[in-house]
């Protein structure tokens, strides 16, 4: 259930949604959708983007949280692709440092693995030399080495291992993405959430699309020269909904990750290959370890974790690792759930070995009809996604004049006088247990205007850490509630902040500060929104 009552700069762009025309509509706030907006509109387009849920709430919000070059993609020989993503996590790496951070993957070596040591290992040097050298170069490691450096590691059937470098996300994946959709409205995009295109037609030289808001029932209608679906796995039911025939479809394969309590340090991803012959990590995620992933092929993309999902996740990394005791379901903390939705092209025929499928993206455009298909895709890949959109999009007529940068962090004058006034204001002492410096965090979640947020705290004694366990303080939640469009608790606790993937369901529902938190974000609304979003994990549960 959706309230009616949306923030001023939601409604905003409802009301700009049913009075203007746009360049193009972008339908998806994934990271497809979000990268898309924020290039067209820095572009000097004019775009609307609508999702039917929560920004990043599909698949967008479900990943491994790792920007990596793909190094799997070398056993299936697709050598430019793996250079292709090694640059672009290059890229965000560069442009995006507080964001995205290098972490060395430290991975282990069975005997009588498909692949011997030794060709692990020269793998490993040469996906450093197609990422440029960018990063820190490979080491190989002995049994004794890791007997040292990882006691954790269960080493009887090992002859050693690898450690290289890829990149990670130290916030969520959503909120990476919430950054791109941040940047396309700065940059004058109507982009709503929980707005859903019921259906499209092409009348005369543009599109016509029928949408309603979700939390006040309101029917829309959007006028759009381009239509671009951005929809992710749900990309193919749109575009027969709309009577749009492609050569590219998508296949589904389902991914889990289980959320446990810290199992190693925060320096490194522990790499494993399970006992389906994929890569299998224990990934940091601030106090605790997120371990996956499944690989499941699947027709539908509504998919939720099964029994079964739990037990392979649960014993391939009770197998690999020397704990006090096993875990079991009852160490499990959150769980994440989504499908990797995988570009295919209809003439090849049949998919015989959807595992080495790789996570491209195509870009498929019908000119005639003036409409833009993104198929496949994955997050490292982001910033070639926007700019390519952006060069078909002029193709196609829509003129581009400006070129305002859409993507990256402010630059280094703005961060450094930033921490000057963090520590004249003593910020961090605030939240001294805080898995990270409070600046760090504010910085990182809210770029140039974290600033603003300082300021806040400077004039306001009420400035006072409201959750302690997140290091939230109320200024940073008076600036969500203002600005981030959150319409329901859960897009709080899951997308805009990683609250609810550290921190259990029972825990959050006694937390006095959650209850703070919600008056400041929903005002009056506050005692609904928090009993809908323990009513539906209830819900959860018990399926």
């Amino acid at each position: 259930m959706l309230t009616p009552g949306a923030p001023v700069l939601r409604q905003a762009s409802l009301e700009r949604l049913d009075r203007e025309a746009f360049d193009v509509l972008v339908l998806g706030g994934g990271i497809n959708g979000a990268v898309s907006a924020a290039a067209l509109s820095a572009r000097g387009a004019r775009v609307a983007l609508v999702e039917r849920g929560d920004f990043a709430s599909s698949t967008s919000q479900e990943s491994s949280n790792l920007v990596w070059g793909g190094i799997k993609y070398l056993e299936t020989y697709e050598i430019g692709l793996v250079w292709k993503l090694c640059h672009a996590r290059n890229r965000l790496l560069r442009t995006h440092p507080s964001s995205v951070r290098e972490i060395r993957f430290y991975t282990v070596h069975s005997r009588g693995f498909r692949h011997g040591l030794w060709k692990l290992t020269l793998g490993t040097w040469l996906y450093w030399a197609l990422g440029g050298c960018f990063t820190r170069p490979p080491r190989l490691l002995t049994r004794r080495r890791m007997a040292l450096e990882e006691p954790l590691l269960a080493l009887e059937e090992l002859d050693g291992g690898i450690e290289y470098s890829d990149a990670y996300l130290p916030d969520n994946d959503a909120r990476f993405v919430w950054g791109f959709v941040r940047s396309a409205l700065e940059a004058g995009c109507a982009a709503t959430n929980y707005v859903e295109a019921l259906g499209s037609e092409r009348q005369g030289d543009g599109w016509v699309t029928r949408a309603r808001d979700r939390a006040s029932g309101r029917e829309l209608t959007i006028r759009s020269r381009l239509l671009l679906n951005a929809c992710g796995p749900h990309a193919d039911q749109v575009n027969a909904r709309d009577g749009v025939a492609t050569a590219h479809h998508h296949v589904l394969s389902k991914g889990i990750h289980l959320i446990v309590d810290r199992l190693a340090g925060p320096e490194r991803v522990l790499t494993f290959f399970a006992d389906d012959g994929r890569l299998f990590f224990a990934i940091p995620m601030g106090p605790k370890t997120c371990i996956g992933t499944t690989d499941t092929p699947v027709e539908r993309p509504e998919v939720e974790v099964t029994a079964e999902d739990r037990r392979f996740v649960l014993d391939n990394i009770n197998r690999r690792l020397r704990l006090a005791r096993p875990l079991t379901e009852g160490d499990v903390i959150a769980e994440r759930c989504g499908v990797r939705p995988l570009a295919v092209d209809r003439a090849g025929g049949p998919v015989r070995d959807w595992v080495q499928l790789s996570r491209r993206h195509v870009i498929e455009v019908d000119a005639g009809r003036g409409h833009l298909t993104i198929f496949g895709g994955k997050l490292t890949d982001c910033l070639n996604v926007g700019e390519q959109i952006c060069r078909h999009v002029g193709r196609l007529g829509v003129a581009l004049p400006a070129g305002r940068r859409w993507y990256g962090e402010p630059p280094s004058a703005v961060r450094e006088e930033y921490q000057a006034r963090a520590r004249a204001l003593r910020v961090d002492e605030l939240s001294p247990d805080a898995p990270e410096p409070l600046s760090a965090r504010l910085w990182r979640r809210h770029g140039a205007g974290a600033a603003a947020i300082l300021e806040a705290m400077a004039r306001d004694p009420r400035a006072q850490v409201v959750m302690p366990g997140a290091g939230l303080v109320r200024a940073e939640l008076e600036r969500m509630a203002e600005r981030e469009m959150v319409v329901r608790l859960e897009d709080f606790l899951r997308r805009r902040t990683s609250i609810a993937l550290v921190v259990r369901g029972e825990d959050l529902r006694h937390d006095p500060g959650l209850r703070e938190a919600g008056r400041i974000l929903f005002g009056a609304a506050a005692d609904a929104k928090l009993a809908e979003y323990f009513a539906e994990g209830a819900a959860r549960a018990t399926r």
